[in-house]
């Protein structure tokens, strides 16, 4: 075959297969006319756009500000490498390369537009990713200010007691934008105040005479602006009108209202207060075992026994101050043993305890997770009569409807000496002699309470009492406890049920758990079946009844104080005063005013509703029934005229806080004399016992008050024992005490009156203080001051002037200034 045979026919077979490729399609031809047909070309890979996400470090600043953006470039679980850009207007950042997938980039201040600026991160991939990932954006808005040139604040002045606002401007604005402090001037140990958040200012009481405020802008914290604020004393003004009625003496005023708790009370407050009675009460002091001298903590300290100064320790001690003692008889069922750092809950029967001491005994609250708790507070571990003995001795108190306690015409001292209290009573009785003797003072127990706060057995002492009180318990065995006590000692006085919780003044704890647990309300009222089995009495009224009626079968009064725990200072911004110090003078007015709960009836506070019982007058089904005002003193009292004429009543634990501070020594002070204006007969403070120390160092000035009542010149000279009617009158004729309380008493010692005039306010006050009915024998009376100005003594002032009655009349006058937040005292000769 010819060369160009061949040619044609190759020629006729490439046409033919091209024809063949034409018809089965573009890339089919491609791949047909390859020449050859082996060899094949892969499509090109799909890209992916990654997501940029912007995020800077503040959506709001300054222009004078710099910021700080984060830029991330993901692809799912991926990582893309490459760099990143940010555009804002006419800023571009330099390129920031990724680094596992994020970059950082600082812009610098100046750089961004005033107002609002979009950011807008660019991504490039590098060689290493051009191939995988697209170039793509992410955006994020800032708001950008104006640079703050000036922030000034305004005013420039605040009087103490008073609330001020201050106002921030910037740039010539008004503006919240900011964040405020105050601080007092440099070397001074006065409290400056407080100020919150919007700028509202409180002022300090003592106050330095001038503090500084700060406005520091929430978008730039470099830039501040500060004032000196100057704090001034209100004006002198006219107080309210004081009278003191010397013809109308309402009733004597026992020397046991100015008593002080034994717990912290050391030998330098007894010798500057001078109290009149001396208590020895407390959590530990219901199982105290007067043969061995040992106690229990309880969950005070981890359910320890520990040795305890004794009580005749206490009584001789109270004997040399010239006070009287009040003891504590236990109701409990219990005492300690003589096992001392013997617990209830040691950490070898029971591990993973939320704490434990250096004895190994442990808080009795296991956390969440351990033995099953759930709670996120933990979980109190409970006794029995097995972990009970490790630490105490089983002593139930003499059950008064028992068939083992002697009926009426039968009670022998046999009796009495052999029951656990009656021969503690009768071992001071042996001692000392009888409590209160015909003549004379008695130098034994003066009072004894019938145990301590009730309420809290089933918590506090649940170690050997799991189970909440009842109203047979409290009340028999406080009836039985107190005819040993009589029978033991017939001079000895009686003091109960020691309640210290508002809703166990009407309701027994079983009661008021039950109610905890009992919708739709869950309140201590909702399921009251105790209540209901004894009639619907309220429980100290059914306590006070029951005693009235064993008193008139045996013959003899079982029950001479009706006595309760009086926590009732009030709350500021959500939180009790008491036990607090004096803060300032918002919630120093609020300590002051509360004192209102012993006696006002317009005073009500949130935190004392109507008891709530079905049968009550008031009763509503509403599960949030209105707060009824507490009167405490006046509410016991008409329990008394109702249930049990004659007892009397006591509150012999209180507490109303800023004991170290001047503030607190005008609360104490008015305490006192309310206490006598209302007839209480029996008070004890609880100190607030600061980190366990002394009373003399914690609560010098509370101590004061106690003196201007009982050591006013440091020769135990006393206030008057005979009260006499008292006001104060403001301008309205309205009660004036919320700035001028005043408390008159006629000495019988001497027949002087004695007046004392206690200023609430922070500026001083004028006023003339009327004597009705009273001539005296003097031109002059003695006059003492305690303020702020000397927190550490009484100091004597000038003999001030008493104006005679005029022509027919039968009121003599003194005109005198009373400095801010002060207590003074005349001693008016007759």
């Amino acid at each position: 075959m010819s060369v160009s045979v061949r040619v044609k026919k190759n020629m006729r077979n490439f046409g033919w297969r091209c024809a063949a490729c034409i018809m089965g399609g573009l890339s089919f031809l491609v791949w047909g006319c390859g020449g050859g047909g082996n060899v094949s070309t892969p499509p090109p890979q799909v890209k992916t756009t990654p997501t940029v996400t912007v995020t800077p470090s503040s959506a709001s600043l300054s222009a004078a500000q710099t910021l700080t953006v984060t830029v991330a470039v993901n692809a799912g679980n991926a990582k893309p490498t490459g760099s990143v850009t940010l555009t804002s207007g006419s800023y571009t950042s330099p390129p920031a390369t990724l680094s596992n997938g994020a970059a950082s980039i600082n812009v610098l201040a100046s750089v961004l537009a005033v107002g609002s600026d979009t950011l807008t991160a660019a991504y490039a991939p590098d060689t290493a990713s051009s191939s995988t990932y697209n170039n793509a954006t992410g955006t994020a808005q800032v708001t950008v200010t104006a640079p703050i040139t000036s922030i000034a604040i305004s005013p420039s002045t605040a009087t103490i007691g008073a609330q001020v606002q201050f106002v921030a401007t910037i740039n010539g604005a008004a503006s919240n934008s900011v964040n405020w402090t105050v601080a007092a001037p440099s070397g001074s140990g006065l409290n400056p105040g407080n100020i919150t958040s919007t700028g509202l200012y409180t002022t300090p009481y003592p106050a330095p005479a001038s503090i500084t405020v700060t406005a520091t802008s929430t978008t730039d914290s470099t830039t501040t602006g500060s004032i000196t604020v100057t704090l001034s004393q209100p004006v002198t003004a006219t107080g309210p009108t004081l009278l003191v009625d010397a013809g109308n003496q309402t009733h004597a005023i026992s020397p046991f209202i100015y008593g002080i708790n034994g717990y912290l009370l050391d030998s330098t407050t007894t010798t500057a207060a001078h109290p009149g009675l001396v208590r020895w009460g407390g959590d530990g002091s219901s199982r105290y075992n007067y043969k061995t001298n040992i106690s229990n903590s309880a969950s005070d300290y981890y359910f320890e026994n520990f040795n305890q100064s004794s009580f005749t320790d206490l009584i001789a001690s109270d004997s040399v101050a010239d006070a009287a003692t009040m003891g504590t008889a236990p109701v409990l069922g219990w005492v300690s043993n003589s096992t001392a750092n013997a617990c209830s809950f040691p950490s070898t029967s029971f591990p993973g305890q939320t704490s434990y001491d250096s004895h190994g005994c442990g808080s009795g609250i296991y956390p969440a997770g351990t033995n099953g708790c759930t709670s996120a507070g933990g979980c109190a571990i409970s006794g029995n009569t097995t972990i009970a003995a490790t630490t105490s001795i089983s002593q139930p108190p003499p059950d008064i409807t028992s068939p083992t306690t002697p009926v009426p015409g039968s009670v022998t001292t046999a009796w009495a000496n052999g029951t656990w209290t009656g021969g503690w009573v009768n071992s001071i009785l042996t001692a000392y002699g009888p409590a209160n003797p015909v003549s004379g003072k008695g130098q034994g127990a003066a009072v004894w309470d019938l145990d301590n706060e009730p309420t809290w057995w089933d918590a506090v002492h649940r170690d050997v009492h799991p189970a909440p009180f009842t109203y047979d318990e409290a009340t028999n065995g406080g009836i039985g406890t107190a005819l040993a006590i009589k029978t033991a000692d017939p001079t000895a006085l009686v003091s109960g049920p020691v309640i210290d919780y508002w809703w166990a003044y009407f309701y027994s704890k079983k009661d008021i758990e039950s109610g905890w647990g009992s919708g739709p309300c869950y309140q201590p009222w909702s399921n009251p079946s105790d209540r209901v089995a004894h009639g619907g009495v309220p429980m100290i009224e059914y306590y006070l009844q029951q005693f009235n009626k064993y008193s008139q079968n045996y013959g003899i009064r079982l029950l001479d104080y009706v006595d309760i725990h009086g926590y009732f200072a009030g709350s500021y911004q959500g939180s009790s005063v008491g036990f607090t110090t004096a803060g300032d003078t918002e919630e120093q007015q609020v300590r002051m005013n509360s004192t209102r709960v012993l006696w006002d009836p317009t005073y009500i506070d949130p935190n004392y509703p109507q008891p709530n019982y079905t049968t009550d007058p008031n009763y509503t089904a509403s599960c949030s029934p209105p707060a009824q005002a507490p009167q405490l003193i006046r509410m016991m009292q008409s329990w008394v005229a109702r249930d049990y004429p004659g007892t009397k009543t006591g509150i012999d634990e209180y507490n109303f806080g800023g004991l170290e501070s001047i503030n607190g020594a005008v609360t104490q002070a008015d305490v006192l004399g309310i206490f006598g204006r209302e007839g209480l007969g029996l008070g004890a403070l609880w100190p607030t016992g600061a980190n366990g120390q002394a009373d003399s160092i914690t609560q010098t000035p509370a101590n004061m008050a106690f003196a201007i009542y009982r050591n006013y010149d440091g020769n135990k000279s006393t206030f008057g024992d005979m009260a006499l009617a008292s006001t104060s009158t403001n301008s309205t004729n309205a009660d004036g005490e919320s700035q001028l309380a005043v408390y008159g008493a006629r000495r019988t010692s001497d027949s002087a009156l004695t007046v004392v005039v206690v200023n609430k306010t922070y500026g001083d006050l004028n006023s003339t203080l009327s004597l009705a009915n009273f001539t005296s024998s003097s031109s002059t009376a003695k006059a003492y001051l305690y303020s702020n100005a000397n927190l550490n003594a009484i100091v004597t002032q000038p003999d001030v002037t008493v104006t005679p009655p005029s022509g027919s009349g039968t009121t003599s006058t003194i005109a005198a200034k009373f400095p801010a937040q002060s207590i003074t005292l005349f001693v008016i000769p007759r």
